[in-house]
């Protein structure tokens, strides 16, 4: 399953990649990808994971905030 983020506060590339290594340690998470250009991130997962537990890994990066989550 995939699953489109919307996320606030990044103004660099390296905050994307942050945000990238902080979900991929989320179990369950196969793959992701965050692009500072748009505001969105992807991630692939193998089975339902809360969206606080998505909201957390984003924040742990540093000072972002998860605004919209969507599954496709």
């Amino acid at each position: 399953m995939k699953m489109k983020l919307t996320i606030q506060g990044m103004h660099c590339a390296s905050c994307g990649n942050n945000i990238e290594r902080s979900l991929k340690k989320i179990p369950g998470v196969k793959d992701a990808s965050v692009s500072m250009m748009t505001k969105k991130g992807f991630i692939e997962v193998e089975k339902e994971i809360p969206r606080g537990e998505i909201e957390k890994a984003i924040s742990r990066a540093g000072n972002y905030k998860l605004i919209e989550l969507e599954k496709e």
